[in-house]
């Protein structure tokens, strides 16, 4: 792994952390929580969605990662959401 692909996964952690925080309000993380926030998405929708029967959604590899990256933040995000303050 190169500095070219770690830049690519802050990228897709950030694009990522911040949609996943959109969609779920109530979350401010900030940019360096919204990039782990996407990281660990992406690690777990890469893990969960070949799971269950969802290979690719789209042809381009890069926007393929990061809707990947998003349900799996969104997951993270709701979970986290669930457990008590």
């Amino acid at each position: 792994m190169d500095i070219q692909d770690i830049i690519i996964w802050l990228i897709i952690g950030a694009v990522a952390g911040w949609i996943a925080g959109v969609l779920v309000t109530g979350f401010g993380f900030g940019l360096i929580g919204n990039i782990v926030v996407g990281i660990v998405g992406a690690l777990i929708g890469g893990w969960l969605l070949p799971r269950l029967g969802i290979k690719s959604i789209v042809k381009n590899r890069f926007v393929d990662q990061i809707i990947f990256a998003v349900i799996g933040a969104v997951i993270l995000l709701v979970v986290l959401g669930l457990i008590p303050h």
